[in-house]
């Protein structure tokens, strides 16, 4: 561009100089516009394929986070029952330490006690069949105190 307007200039008096200079500038100005109009027109183009683009990871990036919410939901879940397990095990050690029936020895006795308030109930109309002999237990001979 500069080697055309020396010789131009070479070429050329003052009035036409400065006609072609300002031709030139307009030239400048010109393709400066056609830049800025392709532009516009192209950068409309990459803007929709960039929102586009940001859907699409946006929607990837999504169900990743989802999925790590699940699993990380899965394990929590996880990690508690086996907290739990292990503090249910150990309250059930502590209190069959200190001598505190289980609820399976507790249902047992409920059930002997209901069978034993039958059996009364039935001796006590009278029509009683014949009771089985009571055990008997020998008592060790221990010394009271």
């Amino acid at each position: 561009m500069a080697q055309k307007l020396k010789k131009l200039a070479a070429e050329s008096s003052d009035g036409d100089l400065s006609a072609t200079i300002r031709d030139s500038a307009n030239n400048i100005w010109l393709a400066g516009l056609g830049a800025f109009v392709k532009a516009q027109e192209e950068g409309g183009k990459v803007f929709d394929a960039l929102v586009k683009e940001g859907e699409r990871f946006q929607k990837r990036a999504k169900k990743v986070a989802d999925d790590k919410v699940v699993e990380m939901n899965e394990r929590a879940s996880s990690t508690w029952d086996k907290l739990e397990q292990v503090f249910e095990d150990r309250v059930a050690r502590a209190l069959h330490s200190l001598n505190v029936p289980s609820r399976k020895d507790i249902d047992t006795l409920s059930k002997r006690v209901e069978k034993l308030t039958a059996l009364v109930e039935e001796l006590s109309a009278g029509s009683a069949p014949a009771a089985p002999k009571p055990r008997t237990r020998r008592s060790s001979s221990k010394t009271a105190d």
